[in-house]
């Protein structure tokens, strides 16, 4: 489903802006940045400002539609995402980024919560490395 079809489905306002937006949103290739998403918006002829991108963005995010990741480099960017809670591992060469669902990482709250006495209420995890295709012989080659 495209981004402007979950949040039809969500009940959110569907403007011009958000629809296109949406449109660049369900294009981009792994991570991205609000910055990118503008000067993708601007190569296309779409003339939306920053604060309409980081508005849908942040509309996005609420949605469950993009989740903002904190890059090794410390910059904020966004990714597509698979409803539910998940993680995600970023290949930090080429941007694939791969959703993982909880129970492949063994994470157990109830034990975290009993051993570090905190009552964990939200979490996330983010992985980066390289994915097995930036990994392989004729990727280290170039």
């Amino acid at each position: 489903m495209n981004v402007a079809d979950r949040l039809d489905q969500a009940g959110a306002r569907l403007t011009e802006p958000r629809r296109r937006l949406g449109a660049l949103v369900d294009r981009q290739a792994g991570p991205f940045t609000a910055s990118d998403l503008l000067e993708s918006a601007r190569r296309e002829g779409l003339r939306v400002g920053r604060a309409t991108v980081f508005r849908t963005l942040a509309l996005l995010d609420e949605q469950g539609v993009v989740e903002r990741v904190d890059l090794p480099s410390g910059e904020h960017a966004y990714v597509a995402c698979a409803r539910g809670h998940h993680h995600h591992a970023i290949c930090v060469d080429c941007g694939r980024v791969a959703d993982l669902p909880e129970i492949e990482i063994g994470l157990d709250l109830v034990d975290l919560e009993r051993r570090s006495g905190f009552e964990i209420d939200a979490h996330r995890i983010e992985l980066f490395g390289r994915c097995a295709a930036c990994r392989s012989p004729s990727a280290r080659a170039q």
